[in-house]
């Protein structure tokens, strides 16, 4: 839904969202206009603009994910801090805009681990955990705008997963009261939602299928010795054959016989998964590109095999993220998921690129005004409630935003 320009003085709101995603390679900024409460939103996409990690960056945030040293998340916690308030910065300024213009930040920051079931703790049962770094501190420091950050942890507080977020924008945006759509996100990790014709947030269903850009990306970075750091348009993977014997293989991960709500990430996905792929290919003596197939037909088949928890028929399937630009994956998934139609985001009125950041601000919206922003019908939680740790910008920044909230909506 879209408004015209609000006038001075209202109570509609100038958001950047901030989003990094599983494979840890830059951080995508949305600034929109939000107006209107609870479900009834009227977002606007104004500029989107998106920062790419140094490639050292990059391997230094996916080896901190699973062994780096408290020095080492530290200091990039620290770092990464500064790299997203230059990205809040930066499309502030494609907007033409100022800081002071802005009314808020919403920032999910970079994932380094994510330990959604926990450990029983005796006395205590169990303790579920996540880190998301890219200090907001710096970040409201920097751009002097209040900035809400860290969103999992309130959910896992109450027994949920954390994760994924992203289906409450899913919900807000993409509903239809007369089809049934599926919303397919292709990050790192794949998952779906969803969105029941004519059904409330409390119906909605989603959860992480899977691995997609993160295994493509991995092999083929290995495969070139790192010349490539993505299989572009999934060029190399159509020129292959899918192996059926490591398809196979692929589909007997654990993970996939998880019943949702169920999340995951690199700790299931990441480098070792990615060694015993290679493994596997060494000896068989498989060629890189009939490898590269395979994955990206395990992507679409992992989303397919879902299906065995979402009741009734699909109408419409939406797809979002990084992955919509693999024409592999994109292929595979029109068979896997036929008869319903396969479009992008783009097709519908939304960026792919920029509908994850868009779902951040949404959520720190939600945030300021105090409404509950998780949905535990796909997380777990056992209850709703206000996800995020706000952090002052400058006092103006403050008094922006408490006037924001207390002017009425005209």
């Amino acid at each position: 839904m879209a408004f015209a320009e609000r006038a001075d003085g209202g109570s509609r709101m100038r958001v950047v969202g901030l989003m990094s995603g599983t494979s840890g390679d830059g951080v995508d900024a949305a600034l929109v206009e939000i107006g209107g409460q609870g479900e009834q939103l009227e977002v606007r996409l104004v500029a989107f603009a998106g920062t790419r990690f140094s490639p050292d960056l990059q391997r230094r945030l996916l080896k901190a994910a699973l062994e780096g040293s408290v020095r080492e998340i530290c200091y990039l916690n620290a770092l990464l801090g500064e790299i997203f308030a230059r990205a809040a910065l930066k499309v502030i300024k494609r907007a033409k805009l100022t800081p002071p213009e802005i009314d808020l930040i919403g920032s999910h920051g970079q994932t380094v681990h994510h330990l959604p079931i926990g450990w029983r703790e005796p006395g205590i049962g169990p303790v579920r955990a996540t880190l998301q770094i890219a200090e907001a501190s710096v970040i409201a420091e920097r751009t002097g705008v209040t900035t809400v950050a860290n969103f999992r942890a309130r959910d896992m507080a109450v027994g949920g997963e954390g994760a994924p977020l992203a289906p409450y924008a899913h919900y807000m945006l993409l509903r239809d009261p007369n089809r049934t759509r599926l919303v397919v996100n292709l990050g790192g990790i794949s998952n779906v939602t969803v969105l029941a014709k004519g059904a409330g947030l409390d119906r909605v269903q989603a959860f992480d299928t899977g691995p997609a850009n993160m295994v493509l990306d991995g092999l083929i970075q290995q495969m070139t010795k790192g010349r490539l750091s993505m299989d572009r348009q999934g060029v190399m993977a159509r020129s292959g054959r899918v192996d059926a014997a490591l398809l196979n293989e692929l589909l007997r991960h654990p993970y996939l016989r998880r019943h949702p709500p169920k999340s995951t990430g690199r700790e299931e996905f990441g480098a070792e998964f990615v060694a015993r792929i290679r493994a596997v290919q060494k000896r068989r003596k498989l060629a890189d590109r009939d490898v590269m197939a395979t994955c990206a037909r395990f992507t679409a088949e992992c989303i397919g095999k879902a299906r065995r928890w979402l009741p009734g028929e699909i109408d419409e399937v939406i797809v979002g993220g990084g992955g919509v630009r693999n024409r592999a994956v994109m292929g595979h998934l029109a068979q896997v998921l036929a008869p319903a139609p396969v479009r992008t985001l783009d097709e519908v009125g939304w960026s792919s690129k920029a509908f994850e950041a868009v779902a951040f601000a949404i959520l720190a919206y939600q945030t300021v005004h105090g409404k509950p922003n998780n949905v535990p019908s796909v997380t777990g939680a056992r209850s709703a409630v206000v996800l995020g740790h706000l952090v002052p910008g400058t006092p103006e920044s403050i008094l922006r935003l408490l006037h924001r909230l207390g002017t009425p909506e005209r």
